[in-house]
């Protein structure tokens, strides 16, 4: 195994890697963030992965969710992504959900972490109000345009910090979705490693006029 992850153990060291195969995760939606996240998760050598989506492949996925090919439309998201991790790393257990999340969660598995990779407020909200009930953290991410946000939740919560309503999403490419997942894939992947995460901090990542990258961060209240 340590021949597996060789260069993770170098940054961390033997023992890290180790209490990473402990460590379980669920990831809420298999699409543009949930392929990404599970790419750069998958490998890690995280013990259990839930990947949720009931959801199936349609043509106009394909170009910005890097799971998918020619040929997959009509199969479940969620199982494509946990077959890859399967393929990519033998010390790492994926188990794909094919239901929606508040059914997932009915099913009372517990995790260390959850990641939100989903594309719609309501059911962002149904992660934080989950995850105060059960004490779980959770790392927010989403994409529209080329812009994006990022937080992990701890002490704060999603449900104050944010207005919940329906909204249609702008048009988007896939390398803000990939970049948006990598942040939020480092964040997790510190946190389970025991290395220090700034939590109940927001990142927005935008191009201003002039197209130069922006990041902004707002400290969100918490509940202490």
């Amino acid at each position: 195994m340590m021949e597996y992850f060789h260069r993770q153990v170098q940054l961390w060291g033997e023992e890290t890697q180790k209490n990473l195969q402990t460590k379980k995760i669920a990831i809420v939606g298999a699409g543009g963030l949930g392929s990404s996240l599970s790419f750069a998760l998958g490998s890690t050598g995280i013990g259990e992965i839930h990947i949720i989506d009931f959801d199936d492949v349609s043509l106009h996925n394909i170009h910005r969710q890097i799971a998918f090919k020619l040929g997959d439309e009509g199969k479940n998201k969620a199982k494509i992504n946990a077959e890859i991790i399967q393929q990519r790393c033998p010390f790492t257990k994926a188990v794909a959900h094919e239901c929606n999340f508040e059914e997932w969660s009915k099913k009372n598995i517990a995790v260390d972490l959850i990641l939100d990779a989903t594309d719609n407020l309501p059911t962002r909200g149904d992660i934080n109000t989950y995850a105060k009930k059960v004490n779980t953290p959770w790392i927010y991410g989403s994409v529209e345009a080329f812009h994006g946000q990022v937080c992990f939740f701890d002490k704060s919560s999603f449900n104050d910090a944010f207005k919940i309503v329906q909204k249609t999403p702008a048009g988007i490419a896939a390398p803000i979705v990939m970049h948006i997942a990598s942040l939020q894939a480092n964040l997790a992947l510190r946190f389970l490693a025991g290395l220090h995460v700034k939590k109940d901090l927001l990142y927005y990542l935008f191009f201003n006029e002039e197209g130069e990258l922006v990041t902004q961060k707002f400290g969100l209240p918490t509940e202490d």
